[in-house]
């Protein structure tokens, strides 16, 4: 069992529309992550949640490249990038928080993806690593030391925000029934918990809390 103290955080990773099931990129199972979620928060004194939060012409969309489809790779901001139907648009439905999910305790909201010329899977850097959404800075004015990490998808935002928590020092938690993967090939999620696992990062359930 790990015991939760008060300057742990849990970081709710783009628990959106256009991940659950009826969405534009919907991740198989995702809507039930919500009711272990808000279980979690209950668990917690420093919830915070991150966004998806593309404009629509955003490179990383099929739409936006003639002749390509959701799948197929491009290469962006100098790296190579698998395009994706449109998702999360800002101002849309689509890039609401899911409906059952309470964000009543939320301490912020830390949106990613702005920028439409480089994708944004981490809630703390873009893809390139040139842009910074603050998150990490706003850790550590609360003396966070401990993140555990829920939400969509595993094998992407879920997996590169957890990375980039461990590499900034953050002791760092995957909480693996509070989160789904996109699955483009069937062992990815299984795959993205390893890789985590190989870099330190700790791998539990909520029954574990």
């Amino acid at each position: 069992m790990v015991k939760i103290e008060k300057n742990d955080v849990l970081l709710v990773v783009d628990v959106q529309n256009d991940f659950v099931p009826g969405g534009a990129l919907a991740v198989k199972e995702g809507d039930l992550v919500v009711p272990v979620i808000n279980a979690l928060q209950e668990e917690f004194k420093q919830v915070i949640a991150t966004q998806d939060f593309h404009p629509s012409d955003h490179g990383s969309f099929a739409a936006n490249h003639p002749g390509k489809n959701p799948g197929e790779f491009i290469e962006l901001a100098g790296l190579t990038q698998i395009l994706w139907p449109v998702h999360c648009v800002q101002g849309t439905s689509g890039a609401d928080f899911h409906s059952d999910l309470n964000q009543g305790q939320w301490l912020g909201i830390f949106q990613k993806g702005k920028n439409k010329e480089v994708d944004s899977y981490s809630g703390f850097f873009d893809n390139a690593r040139r842009g910074d959404t603050g998150l990490g800075d706003y850790l550590k004015s609360l003396s966070v030391e401990r993140v555990f990490v829920c939400g969509l998808a595993l094998d992407y935002c879920v997996k590169f925000t957890a990375m980039d928590a461990m590499e900034l020092g953050f002791d760092t938690f995957v909480i693996a029934d509070a989160t789904r993967a996109v699955n483009l090939s069937p062992e990815d999620g299984a795959k993205a918990l390893k890789e985590m696992e190989q870099k330190g990062i700790k791998i539990l359930t909520s029954k574990d809390i």
